[in-house]
């Protein structure tokens, strides 16, 4: 049994197909949330390869995403080989993505080891999370295990799915010690609500299900085999033309309005019993909405946290980011409080922190109003 990993047969799905719509007025469905620089110098879908560049060569790092912002994930990447950039035809949730992404990596290695990693994360500890990442690499290169990320939950959140955690994994006999912790996975819950998630918090048995996973090629399409046939059959047809990106694109255009719409948790990681959760003990974030950036933004003494010029009297909390490109302005507040105000060169939002999760149906409203589609 081989304790590490061959670079050449590890390889990371970049899942990047996502709209963002919480971050609307600067999150567009040509430049969602995953492309954009909110924190830093780099935009999200940058720093998600920067950070596994070091575990895995550049060619072998695909990204999927769709149609409409293809072109620039290419351009934010000039050095990832163009056909490493994959355009779904439609959204399909996350287990179609994957269904695709193992077949180009069985196209590439049917022995490679693949991570699945959303767009949009931020890691500040990024040297904790390689180091984590290349463990589950290796565990997962040794046997039929799929391996899920699990994050150290920090408070109750309500808006994380959660996963139950049993006994810690021993050494597989004449493996060496890893610094990350595994544990078999009990279950899967969905969000819970805040005394439940304060429960699941306490115990300490429970981690958060941050949507990062590692198998094998074989150990994936085994699953699919076993728990969605539908999908197995479409990954053994992708694979036979992923090494040709103009046939792929043809076959996925052609057979993806078919394909069933569900998420790999459902899928997949819930029914199946040879799950094991790996410790993911370094900093970790999702930004799901607007009021998820003030945790790495500096407050000032009311609590305010601001990018750009901003004055204020008897203001607190509140969000306030502009992201004005030309003639920026003074933003001048009186009396706000606990809300988001974000301002772009041709739209301005306004809503209660409380609310933030709407600004989802605001962006649907937008869509359905002629004068106003060309803001989504």
């Amino acid at each position: 049994m081989k304790a590490k990993t061959d670079l050449k047969d590890r390889f990371v799905i970049i899942m990047a197909g996502g709209r963002g719509e919480r971050f609307w007025p600067l999150s567009r469905e040509k430049m969602p949330k995953q492309l954009l620089t909110l924190l830093g110098k780099r935009s999200f879908l940058q720093s998600a390869v920067d950070r596994v560049l070091p575990l895995v060569p550049l060619k072998n790092i695909f990204i999927i995403t769709n149609a409409a912002q293809a072109a620039e994930v290419r351009k934010q990447l000039p050095k990832l080989p163009k056909e490493n950039v994959v355009a779904e035809p439609m959204g399909r949730d996350t287990c179609a993505a994957v269904t695709l992404g193992a077949a180009l990596v069985g196209a590439r290695s049917t022995t490679g080891v693949m991570a699945v990693l959303p767009a949009d994360h931020v890691i500040p500890e990024e040297k904790k999370f390689q180091q984590v990442l290349s463990d589950a690499f290796d565990l997962a290169a040794q046997g039929q295990a799929i391996v899920t990320i699990g994050i150290k939950p920090s408070e109750p959140a309500t808006g994380y799915g959660y996963i139950h955690t049993g006994n810690e994994l021993p050494t597989p006999p004449g493996g060496k010690k890893t610094k990350t912790f595994f544990f078999k996975a009990e279950r899967f819950v969905e969000k819970p609500n805040y005394e439940t998630a304060l429960e699941y918090v306490n115990s300490g048995q429970y981690r958060w299900n941050a949507g990062m996973f590692v198998w094998s090629f074989i150990t994936v399409t085994n699953g699919l085999e076993k728990h969605q046939p539908e999908m197995f059959a479409a990954c053994q047809r992708w694979f036979k033309v992923a090494g040709n990106p103009a046939k792929l694109a043809k076959v996925l255009a052609k057979e993806y309005p078919e394909i069933k719409k569900v998420s790999i948790d459902y899928a997949l990681m819930e029914k199946a019993q040879n799950v094991v959760v790996a410790d993911g003990a370094f900093e970790w974030d999702d930004l799901g909405a607007w009021p998820a950036l003030a945790r790495h933004l500096k407050p000032d003494a009311e609590g305010n946290c601001a990018v750009g010029d901003f004055i204020h009297v008897d203001a607190a909390r509140n969000i306030i980011f502009d992201a004005r490109t030309k003639n920026r302005t003074p933003i001048a507040v009186v009396g706000l409080r606990d809300s988001i105000l974000v301002q772009t060169d041709d739209a301005v939002l306004l809503a209660h922190k409380s609310q933030a999760q709407k600004i989802k149906e605001l962006v649907k409203k937008l869509g359905e109003d002629a004068r106003w589609k060309k803001l989504v």
